[in-house]
């Protein structure tokens, strides 16, 4: 039976009218489970449809299968990036990059410094979250001793922040886009540096200019928070060793989930012989044994720690979550991928991308229709996550059809997703940096010229046919 378009469409309108109502109900705490629930009802509806339409049982459940195993790999990778995070806080990798990383702040170049930390520790971690609730607070403090504007301050910010939530091996983002589009982790991050480099060059110019044209009210005569380092972790430049040689793993195609079982083995042995002292605190021990060792490591992996410090400013840069903190955002995965599977088993993507494919003319029709898509769930569903995830499923095939490589639609759904979560005030990034840094989205939102540059980046490439990489065909001898 031939499904109809308003059929199709359906399950999608209530997701986002739920999705908009739970938002605005649970605010940040949606993704602890609401959210989560609705894509499953949603997955119910269609369901439904399906047997009005005559569709098997079985059907579904075979193709939400084939969606979750898609992804099963992704969903181990983000396991390990929390276990990842968490050595390299202990080890003191991630607190050397902080420290070293204040030391360049100067006022004329400050707006550009604050966009190279966030850089550096957003692409360490993986997250916009985490630079923006440890640096960047230490940031806007600085910010505001010098009189610079904080929606500036705050534009830098989450320019840097997104620069590696966007392109860093371990962001939870960067994996779920290649995964959902298909494309490989290396093959799609490579992709991404034909829209990422020129943006962030851009916004780097235009931060160098306004940093010499505003007025600083006062001038920073000694590096903030370089003490609170020191008394917590042994710094050393030796530690930077370990991020080497793991991105030099990553460079010559280690598979991801090697190269964090490796990074994380190495934080764990640099936590141990490099900051003995904090063994004791993590596994609440007096003695330091293999025993206290032992606990203090798997600790850490597994549900995380908090180092003491007496500034609050860097207590969040001195905490973590471990695995258990992704768990979350991989139930979100789970759950949007049953979503996903109920809509291709109704048949529903085939139908809503083949009516776009309609309206579209050819492949520049097409990465606009995605584009055009990836924000609008973006700012319907209010979450990153769904965002990648929706237009992912929907316009995979049309790609495909046209010929065109799975990372053209990776880069798209991060160029127009990823990154425009931070703009909207009622999506959870928004809101999340909002009431973090305390500067409001409107305040900050024209000057996050990474974040709304990128959009128009990845159209323009689109529109002038540049890196538009096509699919290897298969000739049969």
């Amino acid at each position: 039976m031939k499904l109809p378009l308003w059929k199709a469409i359906l399950p999608i309108v209530l997701l986002v009218i739920l999705l908009t109502v739970n938002i605005s109900i649970f605010k940040d705490d949606a993704l602890s489970g609401s959210s989560q629930f609705i894509l499953l009802l949603c997955a119910f509806v269609s369901l439904l449809i399906g047997c009005f339409q005559k569709i098997k049982f079985e059907k579904f459940i075979e193709s939400i299968k084939g969606q979750i195993s898609n992804v099963s790999e992704a969903l181990i990778i983000l396991l390990l990036v929390g276990g990842l995070t968490s050595t390299w806080l202990t080890s003191g990798i991630i607190p050397t990059m902080v420290y070293y990383g204040l030391q360049i702040i100067h006022p004329k170049v400050f707006l550009v410094s604050c966009v190279l930390i966030c850089i550096i520790v957003s692409v360490i971690t993986g997250s916009s979250w985490t630079t923006s609730a440890t640096i960047g607070i230490a940031l806007i403090g600085i910010a505001k001793s010098l009189g610079i504007d904080l929606g500036m301050t705050a534009g830098a910010i989450l320019s840097g922040a997104y620069f590696g939530d966007k392109l860093s091996p371990l962001s939870d983002t960067t994996n779920l886009a290649s995964s959902i589009s298909g494309a490989s982790l290396i093959d799609h991050i490579k992709y991404m540096l034909w829209t990422t480099v020129p943006t962030v060059v851009l916004t780097l110019i235009i931060f160098g200019v306004l940093g010499f044209v505003i007025d600083v009210n006062s001038i920073l005569v000694e590096k903030i928070n370089i003490s609170d380092f020191n008394n917590s972790f042994n710094i050393s430049l030796g530690l930077l060793i370990i991020p080497l040689i793991i991105f030099v793993l990553i460079i010559f195609k280690t598979p991801a989930i090697i190269s964090l079982l490796i990074g994380i083995i190495l934080g764990g042995l640099a936590t141990i012989f490099v900051q003995p002292q904090l063994i004791s605190q993590i596994a609440q021990m007096d003695v330091y044994s293999f025993t206290s060792c032992y606990k203090a490591i798997l600790t850490t992996i597994s549900v995380g720690t908090e180092i003491n410090t007496p500034n609050q400013h860097l207590a969040d840069l001195f905490s973590c979550s471990g695995m258990s903190g992704m768990l979350n955002t991989i139930w979100l995965i789970i759950c949007a991928m049953v979503f996903g599977g109920s809509l291709k088993a109704l048949g529903a993507l085939e139908k809503i991308s083949s009516t776009i494919l309609k309206l579209s003319k050819g492949e520049k029709g097409l990465f606009m229709g995605t584009i055009s898509m990836t924000l609008f769930t973006n700012i319907t569903t209010s979450d990153q996550y769904l965002s990648l995830v929706i237009p992912g499923k929907m316009f995979k095939n049309a790609f495909a059809e046209k010929n065109l490589a799975p990372e053209n639609l990776s880069r798209t759904l991060e160029d127009s997703g990823t990154v425009t979560s931070a703009l909207i005030p009622w999506n959870t990034c928004g809101n999340f940096h909002s009431q973090t840094l305390g500067v409001s989205v409107y305040d900050y939102f024209i000057y996050a010229f990474f974040n709304w540059l990128s959009p128009i980046t990845s159209m323009l490439f689109a529109i002038l046919g540049i890196k538009i990489k096509k699919l290897m065909l298969k000739t049969t001898p």
